[in-house]
């Protein structure tokens, strides 16, 4: 439902925000160069965001600094962890490959946004470099680039979201345990709370 004071075309929001600079625009590049690739390297997390038409989806990944391999200036390798199954990213890449990532880098504010589109691999030789412990990766996906620029640090200053000071004490939220025994009613919250220590412990790879 729009109401009157709804922004409700590109016109209207192009008005309401003014131009886009020509710097904004020049620094969207089709390739990685030797900034993003090194930007890449030094990263231990990323949100990748997909869609599959019917609604979208945006999936954190974390591993060690690196652990996306650069294998060209447009293609990238992102490993699959085990984790609960849902396989919701993959499910939608079969539908539609176009994906988006944002890398982040502790202690940097400022981040990396990658576009491209991606296709699932079981290529156990391609997939034996991002092995940890010996386990090499079930499947991975490769990501053909299309745009990739920095972002500014704002968003992360505005958050503080690598100030020390920031960080809650944990005790103040409930464990994701107790959460889902709550929000399901199918298990006790310490069945759940022991399932999920074991699994931080001993499934990571």
């Amino acid at each position: 439902m729009c109401g009157m004071d709804d922004i409700t075309d590109l016109t209207a929001l192009r008005t309401h925000a003014g131009a886009v600079s020509a710097l904004a625009e020049a620094k969207v590049l089709p390739h990685l160069e030797r900034h993003s690739r090194r930007f890449i390297e030094l990263s231990p997390f990323l949100v990748l965001a997909t869609g599959d038409g019917e609604g979208l989806d945006a999936s954190p990944r974390g591993d060690p600094p690196g652990f996306v391999r650069v294998l060209d200036d447009t293609m990238l390798l992102l490993p699959d962890r085990p984790g609960n199954r849902r396989m919701d990213s993959y499910a939608n890449i079969l539908t539609d490959p176009r994906v988006a990532l944002i890398f982040l880098v502790p202690g940097i504010d400022e981040t990396l946004r990658v576009n491209g589109t991606a296709r699932i691999t079981i290529d156990a030789a391609l997939l034996a470099d991002c092995s940890v412990d010996g386990r090499v990766p079930a499947r991975g996906l490769l990501i053909t680039v299309r745009e990739v620029y920095f972002h500014c640090g704002k968003a992360l200053i505005r958050s503080r979201l690598w100030d020390p000071a920031s960080r809650i004490d944990r005790k103040t939220f409930p464990t994701l345990g107790r959460v889902i025994a709550e929000q399901t009613g199918r298990t006790r919250a310490e069945d759940a709370e022991a399932s999920i220590a074991e699994a931080y412990v001993k499934k990571l790879y």
